[in-house]
């Protein structure tokens, strides 16, 4: 398989690289710094003419840049490739969940969303009915995240999104629930629009809900008081910003009947290595837009190295 890693020497595209090449792929890197990439492509360029050319013999197309355009979906699945995002906006997924590709597009690939509907997909089938689902994400604070996921983060402070359930207006880092995670013990939590939930409530039928923190609980209590500041007054968050904390996550699922639990160590490492498994399953599935949990299992993730899976009852 050939796979186009766009964003290749960033913080998921190079472990991505790495994973793939591995697994006895040939991985591009793509990105503007000719010095850094296989291949100079500039996502910012009119037309996208360079990224076109990069194109040739792609099988697949593996989004690691952030870059959140319909356009180059549109433009790699025109030339046969399948392409693989790991975005977790709500808002782009559903403009590419719009389109009509003509080769497969494959959505959620990374932890969050990505691992997280595996575990939702997981609980729901051992569930003895429809019962509602809790997600819950907590990050490492102190890793060294790429500018495109700090932006990502800080960007919802203060952003209301859609209830996945009753549509109604939530602000992000609202709605504390309190967790029981394994290695860490009870954390609170707060709403945050990961795409995730709404398209695992569509698919599963059941309310899904994510709550988020990092395992700094200062940290996460500054996202609580700052997103209910008013715009003019929120401090600017400086680049590259580097929070005390490990580089430790957990991912949880949460019914009345269980949870299911997937723990890890660098977050960039665990998205990337999702993303690679992603990939290789894109290439074989029809044309159209589908997300992670209708085309692999939890086993199938719980399989990858650095990944732990725990299962726990009430």
């Amino acid at each position: 398989m050939k796979a186009l890693v766009l964003g290749g020497y960033g913080a998921v595209g190079a472990p991505a690289i790495r994973v793939l090449r591995e697994r006895g792929h040939t991985a591009l890197a793509a990105g503007r710094d000719a010095a850094r990439a296989d291949v100079r492509v500039d996502l910012r360029e009119s037309g996208l003419g360079g990224y076109r050319e990069a194109l040739a013999g792609a099988d697949v197309v593996v989004n690691a840049a952030g870059a959140e355009d319909p356009a180059l979906i549109t433009a790699a699945t025109g030339q046969g490739a399948a392409f693989v995002d790991a975005t977790a906006t709500s808002s782009y997924i559903a403009e590419a969940e719009r389109l009509g590709p003509a080769a497969p597009v494959l959505l959620s690939v990374g932890l969050a969303p990505g691992l997280t509907n595996l575990l939702a997909a997981d609980l729901a089938a051992s569930a003895p009915g429809p019962t509602p689902i809790d997600l819950a994400v907590l990050l490492g604070a102190g890793e060294e995240h790429g500018k495109a996921a700090q932006e990502w983060s800080f960007g919802l402070i203060g952003a209301d999104f859609p209830d996945p359930v009753s549509g109604a207006p939530v602000r992000n880092f609202t709605g504390p629930k309190t967790f029981r995670l394994p290695g860490v013990g009870r954390r609170r939590l707060y709403r945050a629009d990961f795409s995730d939930q709404h398209a695992l409530g569509r698919d599963l039928g059941v309310p899904v809900r994510t709550r988020f923190g990092l395992d700094s609980r200062a940290a996460t209590a500054a996202l609580a008081a700052l997103t209910r500041l008013p715009a003019g007054l929120r401090p600017r968050i400086p680049a590259g910003l580097h929070l005390p904390g490990s580089d430790a996550w957990i991912l949880s699922a949460q019914a009345e009947h269980g949870s299911v639990h997937a723990l890890g160590r660098g977050q960039s490492r665990g998205t990337a290595s999702v993303a690679a498994l992603a990939a290789e399953a894109a290439v074989d599935l029809e044309p159209g837009v589908h997300h992670l949990h209708h085309v692999l299992t939890l086993a199938d993730a719980a399989a990858l190295p650095g990944i732990d899976v725990v299962r726990a009852v009430p």
